[in-house]
């Protein structure tokens, strides 16, 4: 058989060109206008404060406001501030005060077995989420709130501290409304019962148990007032 013919060689493939490099994004912007890097730990509490359900400004140690408002969410809710009514107190009081707030859930079970305690579930850890307030920062004021179960919580921990301690205090759908609030003075605490609530009323109503949410604004001025702000 004749040889066969040998292929030739095929020609080198030219490198490709090497892509430039992206060049890096830009920080994006927060709601406030500043970036998000370094200066986004500080954001004013009217842009942060739309409805957090979890709030830890006080034991993330996130800086000294003129005010501080530590709340107790009720039975079943998320996060450390549920739904119902602690975010819009804490959106209230920012917009009330130019965002010079600090605000603060309670980490507690709030479970239905937290009723039966009366508050002594969550009691304990807001007293030491008050205490830890006060050594941080010295200057603010310290008002309470809860709701459902969480308002037992604000009567468990204000027999904890002192009552200069806290400077005002609101509570809504309370089991324990006919009891003082510690030794806070009755001129510094608001309590929310609508009508036919079966948690703080003994009514038939359990709707209105969740519609708390509307007293919000109303709760917040109080606030303000009681603290002289």
């Amino acid at each position: 058989m004749p040889e066969m013919p040998k292929m030739p060689k095929m020609p080198k493939m030219p490198k490709m060109p090497e892509m430039p490099e992206m060049p890096e994004m830009p920080e994006m912007p927060t709601l406030s206008g500043r970036s998000s890097g370094g200066s986004a730990k500080f954001i004013s509490g009217l842009n942060k404060r739309q409805g957090d359900m979890d709030e830890n400004d006080v034991t993330d140690n996130k800086g000294c406001q003129p005010l501080t408002f530590i709340f107790a969410r009720g039975t079943g809710e998320m996060g450390n501030m549920g739904t119902v009514v602690g975010p819009p107190v804490a959106k209230a009081l920012a917009a009330l005060n130019g965002g010079k707030l600090a605000v603060q859930g309670v980490d507690y079970p709030a479970d239905a077995a937290g009723n039966a305690m009366m508050g002594g579930t969550g009691g304990p850890k807001m007293a030491e989420v008050i205490q830890q307030a006060q050594s941080q920062c010295a200057q603010t004021k310290i008002v309470l709130g809860g709701y459902s179960q969480g308002s037992m919580v604000v009567h468990s921990a204000a027999d904890k501290v002192d009552a200069s301690a806290i400077s005002a205090a609101v509570l809504f759908g309370d089991p324990m409304k006919s009891q003082a609030v510690g030794k806070v003075p009755s001129s510094k605490v608001k309590e929310y019962c609508a009508m036919g609530d079966p948690v703080c009323l003994n009514g038939m109503d359990t709707m209105a148990h969740v519609s708390y949410g509307k007293e919000a604004d109303g709760a917040a001025q109080f606030i303000m007032q009681a603290v002289g702000m």
